[in-house]
């Protein structure tokens, strides 16, 4: 058959179009619908919490004022609320409920049998736990009045358990590493307490009109009646159904279709005239491999503060002899554990579009290069000033503007309020400087198309970062979390992947790699596939947050289609493998194309995998704010969106390094690539799996709180699995960030040396 038969049509259906944007359509307004309705839907906050004689044990205020003393002091990451934040402490909400169980199984005990309840033989402890459930699970809040009835002897279940957290903070063995005293003000502690209760309240008193909590029943405590769901049960299995059915739809279209994915249908695309590599570096393109050192070096930041965060893991009480929270605690090295890793992996994002934008046009607009270093400044100083700011605001020393300046308290956004203004007035300059550099090369029909999805996928990112200024310190904290989630998983997970999507996609283009309608197909392909399933499988996020059981439905069907792409870019990898190879003209290009190579393998194992895993209510009940969710984390953002940046920056460094320079910073790369995947794999293997599952385990056993308190994390057996993460992450430091800084600063002194 000839090639002019065989050749795919020149323009494409509409139908792409048409499928893109009603999945678009169809998502969005089901997940707007979902956040709106946990406006409705969470655990009513009451203006009084009283007792049965009618003595006030605490107010709204109350519990709004210990949420701020939460986040003032970042406590999110240091422990959990309903499983959602730091691990190096317990589960704050569990922890509390459990007490308050305690104290009135005690109770009951010494009234109905006159000795302690750990004195009880099994068939009295039995009907002890039995009331104390019913007790737990009765809801007595009244919503005409707003009023709370807590059960008989509820202030001195509350006064327990706050000298149980005041003796929490004072010691970092006890505590995960905080600072010693870190809160020691009596009413600070008797608000935050205030906050615990009330989050212990909503996770066991039972929804009206429901036969399960607020939380739908987590966290997991036999002795409050708090036992997982049917409906936790049922969607796990139809999560299931829906994975297998639309993986087996994919496989079907892929066979059917011989045109989709990257070969097209022609696996010989004509190499292009002008490749990338082969224009004139222009002056802008050079001043993007300031943003490659920047980020390489957060990234060396990161993961040596990660491994400080990890060693206090694996003993809170000591450095190596010295103590480390007295100038650093547990809580500040988590915080810019998580800022530095979003911090490293934009900055490389960021510039690496710059490269692509004045690679599309071959050459800069007036004033291009002064601008990209105005952003780049703009970008170092909010760094600079919103860890210098965390740090203070932790230490309590910038006093009513912690939230603005200081540490904002909610996981992942920890960054300050004004820090945060001015990090999205950053991306919005980003976008019109993408959008000048490509002006030109707009009136290329060839191009248009390549340069409306990039620019699209750009705006997007700073557009999706809104919902971050949609809360405050005292919202409540179901609906922050429907918003934090919003750019957790839909700002990070969805558009993040779309852009990188539109910049390979670019970029094999340039090279001759595919062909033009194919490159164009693939972004239309990838969109509805990541969107298909990423846009209300956001909602997996929510099943304990504080709504109703249909979010539960609909995160869990919908994740599962999250993995049916990702089993796709297996494929991907060895088409990546496979144009490397030989005398491809993308040889010089080999090294990106193993980082990409390792982005498809992780997608797979750590997102797709570890991912569908921990997603599926019945596991996630259990398991959610375990070490098996830092396991999904590291393998999904450091092997997918950690490779996908290393890959920009050996790209861009090819572009700009001489011949000369190239080969010592080529094996520099090459050093990298074998020491940041076998680093993550050791850090894995050794560690995070193994330990994630003993964890898992352990819940199981004894009970939720159990596992996230000392009673669990204190074993020699979890202290040794910690400790076994010390050579993946020596590894992955020393033979793969270390290498790649190396690379980075010998590619900027060859710079300098060639101006």
């Amino acid at each position: 058959m000839s090639a002019t038969m065989t050749k795919p049509a020149e323009t494409l259906s509409r139908w792409w179009l048409i499928s893109l944007t009603i999945v678009v359509v169809f998502g969005f307004t089901v997940l707007i619908l979902i956040s709106l309705s946990a406006y409705r839907n969470a655990p009513p906050i009451p203006t009084q919490a009283i007792d049965p004689t009618g003595t006030v044990v605490f107010t709204a205020e109350d519990i709004s004022a210990g949420q701020q003393v939460f986040l003032k002091y970042g406590l999110m990451d240091n422990g959990t609320i309903w499983g959602h934040g730091g691990m190096l402490g317990p589960d704050f909400s569990a922890q509390t409920l459990h007490g308050l169980a305690l104290h009135h199984a005690e109770r009951f005990a010494r009234t109905r049998f006159q000795v302690a309840y750990a004195d009880l033989p099994e068939p009295e402890r039995a009907s002890v736990d039995a009331l104390v459930a019913a007790e737990f699970k009765a809801n007595g809040y009244d919503p005409a009045s707003g009023i709370l009835t807590l059960p008989t002897d509820s202030q001195a279940a509350f006064a327990a358990q706050i000298a149980d957290w005041t003796a929490y903070f004072t010691d970092p063995a006890l505590n995960g590493g905080l600072a010693r005293d870190a809160i020691s003000d009596p009413g600070e502690l008797r608000q935050l307490t205030a906050f615990f209760s009330w989050t212990a309240w909503a996770a066991a008193a039972q929804r009206p009109d429901a036969a399960h909590s607020y939380t739908n029943n987590f966290p997991y405590d036999p002795l409050v009646g708090n036992r997982p769901t049917g409906g936790a049960v049922l969607w796990s299995a139809i999560s299931v159904v829906f994975l297998l059915a639309g993986t087996a739809i994919v496989l079907l279209a892929f066979g059917k279709f011989d045109y989709l994915g990257w070969h097209g249908g022609d696996a010989s695309p004509a190499v292009r005239s002008v490749a990338l590599g082969e224009a004139s570096l222009t002056p802008a393109q050079a001043a993007t491999l300031q943003f490659m050192v920047v980020a390489g070096l957060l990234f060396l930041a990161q993961t040596l503060i990660g491994g400080g965060v990890a060693h206090y893991r694996a003993d809170p009480e000591s450095f190596y002899g010295l103590d480390l929270s007295t100038l650093l605690p547990s809580n500040l090295l988590r915080t810019w554990h998580l800022q530095l890793a979003i911090f490293w992996v934009a900055t490389a994002y960021v510039g690496g579009a710059l490269f692509v934008a004045a690679a599309l046009s071959g050459g800069d607009p007036k004033g291009q290069r002064p601008l990209i270093m105005a952003l780049f400044w703009a970008l170092v100083a909010v760094v600079v000033g919103s860890l210098l700011g965390q740090w203070l605001g932790i230490n309590d020393l910038l006093g009513g503007l912690w939230y603005w300046l200081g540490h904002q308290g909610w996981e992942y956004l920890e960054i300050g309020r004004f820090w945060q203004i001015l990090l999205a007035a950053g991306l919005v300059f980003w976008v019109w400087l993408l959008l000048r550099a490509t002006q030109p090369a707009r009136a290329n029909p060839e191009l248009r198309p390549f340069i409306n999805f990039f620019l699209i996928a750009a705006f997007a990112i700073p557009f999706f970062y809104l919902p971050a200024f949609f809360f405050g310190s005292t919202t409540h904290f179901s609906v922050v979390d429907v918003w934090r989630f919003w750019l957790i998983h839909l700002w990070v997970e969805g558009f993040f992947e779309f852009f990188v999507t539109v910049i390979v996609a670019v970029i094999l283009y340039q090279l001759g790699l595919v062909r033009r309608l194919t490159a164009i197909r693939v972004i239309y392909l990838d969109a509805i596939l990541y969107f298909g399933g990423g846009l209300i499988g956001t909602a997996h996020h929510w099943y304990f947050t504080g709504q109703t059981e249909l979010t539960m439905a609909l995160g869990a069907t919908f994740s599962a289609l999250e993995v049916v792409p990702l089993t796709l870019l297996t494929l991907d990898a060895w088409d990546f493998y496979r144009v490397t190879r030989g005398d491809s003209p993308v040889y010089r290009h080999r090294l990106t194309f193993f980082f990409l190579m390792a982005v498809g393998f992780w997608n797979f194992t750590g997102a797709g995998i570890f991912g569908f895993l921990i997603n599926m209510p019945i596991v996630s009940y259990f398991e959610v704010g375990t070490i098996l969710t830092i396991n999904h984390g590291h393998a999904a953002f450091v092997g997918v969106f950690g490779m996908l940046a290393v890959g920009l920056m050996a790209y861009v460094l090819r572009e700009v390094t001489s011949d000369k320079a190239w080969p010592l910073i080529g094996k520099c790369l090459s050093i990298g690539f074998w020491g940041l995947n076998i680093g993550l794999a050791l850090m894995i293997l050794l560690s995070l799996f193994p330990g994630g599952v003993l964890q898992l385990w352990d819940v199981l056993q004894n009970g939720y709180w159990h596992a996230r308190s000392l009673n669990y994390t204190a074993t020699e057996l979890a202290r040794f699995v910690e400790w076994m993460r010390i050579w993946g992450d020596l590894v992955f430091i020393l033979f793969g960030v270390l290498p790649l800084v190396i690379g980075l600063l010998a590619a900027y002194r060859d710079q300098l040396r060639q101006r």
